[in-house]
């Protein structure tokens, strides 16, 4: 891991001094900034791993700095200075998400005591992934593997997942987390534009390019590229990626020169490549480029016991800067927790916010809920099961389920897999788990459900 980064913020130059030489000192890379608004502009320009600002100041204040930060980038821990009279506004600080604060006049033990625990954070994780689940559990000490190499990475999972929140934890807790991550999502630019989005271009290369334009894994040189749903390429784009990324240089559209670049890439998808392969549609020779490090993001169903922390988080997030407490009502907090969410995490969260701005008297209701959580259609729904009062062994409910969906389709697992609620691929384990065999007919086939 490279040297942890602090900007110290402090409209005193005497005070910006005297804490960039205590921690440089200590092996840590300083920036200063005399104001709130000059330390956004530096986090603008490059990710901080902590900020240490003085709660009073001129113009912009502490609190106030941190409400930004908070807002532009969460993986960023926040410490404050303040003095005696202060602590009320310090204990506020702690309420809005600052880990801790330090009383004037702070000794300097104390000062690189606070500050290590702080960044004893990001040696774990330097993104916030909420989640307990066991299953997360796997892919959080997946990141931190991978995230030590150059290597690319391959996310895989269903829309609404979270993978781009994967592919910044891989960046943040990366040797090069101090540059530059960039992120592009394939599918949301015509691929005539995703070229030069991607590679640059160079003036009058046709029309419209009035200036020569840096693509971005030239921006990202250094960093971290993300390519998101990798699925959506053109094959003759798929082409030039492979050329990136083997001979790490890349040419501008209408450009002759080569130009090296040193970028990380990590890619996302909720598409079976392997299969897009086999029918044509994408590169075998790029599949395997791609694929050298994988990372299997699970859905929302397959681990339940991170939704209530999940909702929690959400509400939090969407009430941060109003004065409301939000209350949910028992009914519509069991909809919430028993729901399949074929969304993912991302449905989650845009329920919880419709909720919010729904709900009366700052109390979520079930008429504040999206209408199709309320249908229970089958999958997470309330009043499908009813759980014996003895109680069940979960994993023999679970087993005799897979055993019925797969005897009602002919041992077909796709078909099982929709009746269950679940990817291909998560049947499949499920399968290989509670070794249940099967006999194909050869109808099966792991379809484009993902798409």
């Amino acid at each position: 891991m490279s040297r942890k980064s602090i900007l110290v913020v402090d409209d005193e130059k005497s005070q910006r001094e005297i804490l960039e030489m205590i921690l440089s000192g200590e092996g840590y890379d300083v920036t200063t900034a005399s104001s709130g608004e000059a330390a956004m502009k530096f986090v603008e320009k490059r990710h901080f791993d902590l900020v240490l600002t003085d709660l009073k100041m001129t113009g912009m204040s502490g609190l106030d700095l941190l409400k930004e930060l908070t807002d532009y980038d969460k993986s960023i821990i926040v410490v404050l200075l303040t003095a005696h009279g202060s602590v009320d506004s310090a204990v506020d600080a702690l309420r809005l998400g600052a880990f801790d604060y330090l009383q004037k006049p702070y000794d300097s033990e104390k000062l690189l005591d606070t500050i290590s625990r702080a960044l004893q954070k990001l040696d774990t994780l330097d993104v916030e992934i909420i989640s307990e689940s066991a299953e997360m559990d796997k892919v959080k000490k997946m990141i931190l593997k991978v995230a030590k190499s150059n290597s690319t990475v391959l996310i895989r999972g269903e829309s609404g997942t979270g993978k781009e929140l994967i592919a910044r934890a891989i960046h943040k807790n990366s040797p090069r987390s101090n540059n530059i991550f960039q992120a592009v999502n394939c599918a949301a630019i015509n691929e005539n534009l995703l070229e030069s989005e991607l590679f640059g271009h160079e003036k009058g290369s046709f029309t419209g390019a009035v200036a020569d334009k840096k693509g971005l894994f030239e921006i990202a040189d250094g960093g971290t590229l993300f390519l998101d749903e990798i699925g959506e390429l053109d094959i003759s784009l798929q082409a030039k990626i492979l050329r990136a990324l083997q001979e790490k240089q890349i040419r501008r559209v209408g450009g002759t020169k080569e130009i090296e670049v040193d970028v990380r890439v990590v890619t996302a998808t909720n598409r079976d490549l392997l299969k897009m392969t086999e029918d044509g549609r994408f590169r075998e020779d790029l599949y395997y480029r791609l694929n050298v490090l994988a990372i299997d993001v699970p859905p929302l169903r397959d681990r339940a016991t991170d939704v209530p922390l999940l909702m929690n988080y959400f509400i939090r997030k969407h009430t941060r800067n109003t004065k409301r407490e939000i209350k949910i009502e028992k009914d519509a907090e069991k909809v919430l927790l028993e729901y399949g969410y074929p969304g993912n995490v991302r449905q989650l969260e845009s329920a919880v916010e419709r909720a919010i701005l729904l709900c009366e008297n700052d109390t979520i209701t079930r008429e504040d809920l999206p209408p199709e959580m309320l249908q229970q259609n089958g999958t997470g729904g309330s009043e499908v099961f009813k759980l014996p009062p003895g109680g069940v062994n979960f994993e023999d409910v679970e087993k005799s389920l897979i055993t019925q969906a797969m005897e009602r389709t002919d041992n077909n697992i796709t078909r099982s897999a929709k009746l269950l609620g679940l990817t291909f691929r998560t049947l499949q384990y499920r399968l290989e788990k509670y070794g249940i065999k099967r006999e194909s007919d050869g109808s099966d086939n792991e379809s484009d459900e993902d798409e």
